[in-house]
């Protein structure tokens, strides 16, 4: 085969691979990548560049490697982009993202072995390095065929394909970063504004000395509910949950609400609905905690409530606890858990439950508690799922478990290219020991508000998914649970659609729902 033969091949593969570089699409529910056949608009403009600066002189080496090193962060932004949406179900947000980048890592690297922590950070160099080399020869290529004639012409018309009417042109990746610096520079500018507060003026009289309960689900998402598969093989564990709400003399009402966030960042959520303003980004999340305001923590405590945040996922700074005002706060540290640790943040929800009792319930006399309570044992990759311990006392030991259980939980490692099976299970821990926990406190007057921080991550929900999440008001007094009704809840554990509301209007709802309008009017 002749040289121009070689050449041309060459040229076309240099081509053919700048354009892919900078459109494949994320292949669902992988974070694998495919070509659907777009057309670049950042190669066009570089071959443009190319045919101008190569009419008198050849490109310089170090131009050329700057010019690889911007490709590289353009192929980055495009993977980041596609593969946030697809795996994630929300927009990367590189001014929000990043800051938590430290966080993710150390988690990542608790929850892993320290064989594959190495491996992934060795594989990441190993695939930039080949990344690099891999463009600069491309790039080069196409610097050479711009001082050619004849290959000149094939660069023109490969640059004027984005004129063809017909041709699918990608979304370019410059936009994408000119979004994030639009995003950070209104950031910045401190162009952002927190909407005023809810009236929260509830007296609270149909709870009136009864304890309640607002526990955070993590990622219990309407896919639950939605998704056929993850419905059958939650059918029986929830059967077994309203039976105990049953068995236990109290009834359950629910609904769906609007979660401000998408398979993560659940503090967006537990603000929106304690505080009764949405928030969807941590700059408004900032900006609202260096103020004071009114929120569901403060309601009760006016009415005599003990305020205690159960926060076993807890292990350092929590500035949003100074901003609600609890009287306790139980991080990870003072639940002091001996037992063998599970997942990112070692302490089992079943634990944390039977800790706050030992604390805070069983004491007398005391006042009525409101508790807050966001779950970690349903927290992304879903495993080791700890094992459920019908004997609540046991729990609070430093062996809890068999060590049979304990084989099976920590032998069945999370499949992250398919994660549906694990998230199943982790849910059906969930509805396991929130049952235990009806039963072993049957006669106790309290008020369980249940609801989803988000819905899991896209690559468990499905592309498109909505955002919404399941709310459940677990109770004894009938009051409370026909005023919910009222206002739109259904009676039972499976919620119907339409939406009640965004998150943060459920805070009203409740407020008015626990109130007594007869007690009001005196």
């Amino acid at each position: 085969m002749s040289t121009r033969w070689l050449h041309g091949f060459a040229l076309v593969a240099a081509l053919l691979l700048l354009d892919v570089s900078l459109t494949f699409h994320n292949v669902w529910p992988t974070p694998a990548i495919s070509w659907r056949g777009e057309i670049s608009a950042e190669l066009a403009a570089y071959l443009l560049l190319s045919l101008w600066l190569g009419r008198e002189r050849a490109i310089s080496r170090r131009a050329l490697k700057l010019i690889t090193i911007v490709w590289i962060f353009l192929v980055v932004g495009r993977y980041a982009d596609v593969t946030a949406t697809a795996l994630f179900g929300r927009d990367i947000n590189l001014y929000w993202d990043l800051r938590f980048i430290p966080d993710v890592v150390s988690l990542l690297a608790k929850a892993a072995h320290a064989w594959l922590a190495l491996g992934v950070a060795a594989a990441i160099v190993i695939v930039v390095s080949i990344l690099y080399f891999v463009l600069r020869w491309a790039i080069g290529r196409v610097a050479e065929a711009a001082r050619d004639g004849r290959e000149r012409i094939v660069l023109a018309a490969v640059a004027a394909l984005v004129l063809v009417p017909g041709l699918t042109i990608a979304r370019p990746v410059t936009l994408t970063y000119a979004r994030q610096i639009g995003v950070a520079a209104r950031a910045m500018a401190g162009k952002t504004v927190v909407p005023p507060s809810p009236a929260m003026t509830s007296n609270l009289a149909r709870v009136k000395d009864a304890d309640v309960y607002l526990i955070f689900l993590e990622s219990y998402g309407a896919v639950t509910f939605d998704r056929p598969e993850f419905a059958r093989g939650l059918a029986a564990p929830r059967a077994v949950f309203e039976n105990a709400i049953h068995e236990t003399g109290r009834d359950v009402v629910s609904t769906f609400v609007e979660s401000p966030t998408f398979g993560g960042n659940s503090w967006l959520a537990h603000i929106s609905l304690m505080s009764g303003i949405e928030v969807r980004d941590p700059d408004v999340n900032a900006m609202l905690m260096a103020q004071k305001r009114e929120t569901i923590v403060t309601s009760f405590k006016r009415q005599g409530y003990r305020t205690v945040a159960l926060m076993p996922g807890l292990w350092q700074a929590w500035p949003e606890g100074r901003f609600y005002g609890f009287d306790e706060i139980y991080g990870g540290e003072r639940l002091n858990y001996q037992g063998p640790e599970f997942g990112w943040f070692d302490i089992p929800d079943e634990y944390a439950l039977a800790k706050f009792d030992a604390l805070e319930a069983a004491r007398a006399p005391r006042p009525p508690i409101f508790m807050f309570f966001p779950t970690i044992s349903t927290h992304t990759p879903f495993k080791p799922t700890p094992p459920y311990q019908p004997d609540w006392k046991r729990v609070l030991t430093d062996q809890p478990f068999d060590q049979p259980d304990l084989d099976r939980a920590f032998d069945e490692p999370a499949d992250w290219l398919n994660l549906g099976p694990s998230y199943v299970d982790a849910m059906a821990y969930t509805y396991t020991t929130l049952s235990g926990y009806l039963r072993a406190n049957a006669s106790r007057d309290f008020v369980m508000i249940l609801l989803g921080d988000h819905q899991p991550p896209a690559l468990v929900s499905g592309e498109g998914a909505p955002w919404d999440v399941p709310v459940h008001v677990i109770a004894s007094r009938r009051a409370v649970l026909d005023a919910l009704v009222s206002k739109g809840f259904k009676r039972g554990l499976t919620p119907a659609r339409p939406d009640l509301s965004k998150m943060n209007a459920l805070l009203p709802v409740l407020l008015d729902s626990f109130a007594d309008p007869v007690v009001l009017r005196h």
